[in-house]
């Protein structure tokens, strides 16, 4: 884990305790660890840290490099006034919100405010997310590099330049756990129809996603490649995707699901 100097986590609700839990195995030191959250069942309890209900508990001397916002988007009006004081050359603020941008940032924490947007998504919990960062203007390398060590502890990183993508970042990966976790359910439920015990169709549906899912992780081959793999000329699997890729299969769900997400993180902006 590079070197992110003091650290001001604000929120630890799932993705908060998902990112702090892989900090802490990568060895951040807790006494250079500030946590915010009002929640009393999410507080965390960390030996050697700093961890209080709201921003005007934090020692007077405390001084952050890096304060992940993890609040929820509706809940950032609240919590970023106590952060304002963070404001200028010390600090960089690295939010995870959906649909917040860094005009949104900068408006409420002031004139030098130093940015960075990021969507992760919950597969950060064990360590296998990917999270999609932009920077803004006044960010310094320095700073973004810490950005990457923060959120390379649970998963993959990217870097764009271009802030408009990441409404489609966040309909695409940052929900996109979600879709898969309802395809399993979808699968389960057609093999209940087909004759199938619930608890066997569940197992079966559970499995065969999470080991797809290794091995398009494993593989070389494109995802298309692994599924022509699998799809034998005439047989069980062909007659499925005649289904799942006609004019009214997946594809223009995924569209218009896709669509809809995006959507809403725009709306969440405000």
């Amino acid at each position: 884990m590079a070197e992110t100097g003091k650290l001001l986590l604000v929120g630890c609700g799932k993705m908060g305790s998902a990112m702090l839990e892989g900090w802490l195995e990568q060895g951040l030191k807790p006494a250079d660890l500030a946590v915010i959250e009002p929640n009393d069942a999410n507080r965390p309890a960390i030996a050697g840290a700093t961890v209080v209900a709201s921003a005007d508990q934090l020692p007077a001397a405390f001084v952050p490099d890096i304060a992940v916002l993890a609040v929820k988007p509706q809940a950032m009006n609240d919590a970023l006034p106590g952060l304002r004081r963070f404001t200028g050359d010390a600090t960089t603020f690295l939010s995870i919100a959906a649909g917040k941008t860094i005009g949104y940032f900068s408006a409420a924490l002031g004139e030098g405010s130093r940015i960075v947007r990021a969507m992760p998504n919950t597969p950060a919990a064990v360590r296998r997310g990917i999270t999609v960062c932009v920077a803004g203007p006044d960010v310094a390398v320095s700073a973004k590099t810490r950005c990457t060590g923060l959120l390379s502890a649970v998963g993959e990183v990217l870097w764009t330049e271009d802030e408009s993508l990441m409404d489609a970042v966040t309909a695409v990966s940052g929900s996109g756990p979600a879709y898969v976790f309802l395809l399993v359910e979808a699968m389960a439920a057609a093999g209940v129809k087909a004759g199938l015990p619930a608890d066997m169709a569940m197992t079966l549906a559970r499995a065969t996603v999470a080991g797809s899912g290794e091995l398009l992780n494993r593989s070389s081959e494109s995802a298309a490649q692994l599924r022509i793999n699998v799809t034998s000329p005439g047989g069980t699997t062909a007659e499925a995707l005649k289904i799942l890729m006609s004019d009214i299969g997946l594809q223009p769900l995924f569209d218009s699901a896709i669509a809809a997400a995006t959507r809403r993180s725009k709306e969440l902006a405000g």
